[in-house]
């Protein structure tokens, strides 16, 4: 039986999903996480969806020796490329960020034209599109990749006129084209969502999949009663953080984000965790 009190693993291509990890520590408190960075490896917006796949299940594994209790993929292209797959492949629950921001951009949209914005990889990969279709086939999505955004938010330009710039290049195409809903499609893309809304314009509503993401988890934990009630005492060791490279770098980061006062955050070598690795849980031997 599984132990509700055991962690919710986090994991993204590096420090974007941090945002993911920010809003389920706001709306699920009691709940503890371990939280892995895939910083030797980002970004994988412009990988392959076999190579993707390869790393999102050395991290799901590394993350199921943590024993967590579910797994939130806080990255769109992996999501978008890895997560149906993987899913399949391990017995405990695994939510992404794109349906959450597929149901919250259809339920947003009066005209039904949705714009959605991401890496190279997850518009490429045309997966809110294929989504929102199902839901709505008579929504208008356009796709825009932005992968110049990534970097501007990992150098910490989230107010600065180079990022203005980009953005309004960006985004000129879907300002035309009259959307009033946009996906922010890249959790790194909500650090800069001021200045994504400052271009766009009061009139289009900006759906920020990591808020999303989170409401759905913590109705996946109700449902399935693995919900955490105890409230954290101090010295729960709530929160852990991992990373594949540059754990400093990454702490100084986080610590901007989160505002928690995250104390440290240990490298590992996730590339351990390959085929050879048998890890309780795997329904399947690689």
């Amino acid at each position: 039986m599984t132990d509700i009190n055991a962690p919710i693993g986090v994991f993204d291509s590096g420090v974007g999903g941090l945002t993911v990890a920010k809003e389920i520590m706001h709306q699920i408190p009691n709940e503890r996480i371990v939280y892995f960075g895939d910083t030797a490896r980002v970004p994988y917006g412009n990988k392959s969806k076999e190579t993707i796949t390869k790393f999102s299940r050395q991290i799901v594994r590394f993350l199921q020796t943590q024993k967590v209790k579910a797994i939130v993929a806080a990255c769109n292209t992996a999501s978008a490329f890895a997560l149906d797959e993987i899913e399949r492949e391990v017995d405990i629950p695994m939510i992404g960020v794109v349906k959450p921001g597929v149901k919250a951009a259809l339920k947003a949209t009066r005209n039904g034209k949705i714009g959605v914005i991401g890496t190279e990889g997850t518009i490429a990969s045309r997966i809110y599109p294929q989504y929102i279709k199902e839901m709505n086939p008579d929504a208008n999505i356009t796709g825009k990749a932005c992968p110049l955004f990534v970097p501007l938010v990992e150098e910490g330009l989230w107010r600065d006129p180079v990022t203005d710039e980009i953005a309004r290049r960006y985004l000129a195409e879907l300002i035309d084209i009259d959307i009033d809903t946009l996906v922010l499609g890249c959790t790194h893309y909500p650090l800069i969502r001021e200045t994504i809304g400052k271009v766009m314009g009061k009139g289009v509503v900006l759906v920020n999949p990591a808020y999303e993401t989170a409401r759905e988890l913590k109705e996946l934990l109700r449902r399935r009663g693995l919900l955490r009630e105890q409230e954290a005492k101090l010295g729960d060791d709530m929160y852990q953080f991992y990373v594949s490279d540059s754990s400093e770098k990454f702490k100084q980061f986080a610590n901007s984000i989160i505002k928690y006062g995250i104390l440290s955050a240990k490298t590992i070598n996730i590339e351990k965790y390959e085929r050879s690795v048998e890890i309780t849980g795997w329904r399947k031997k690689y």
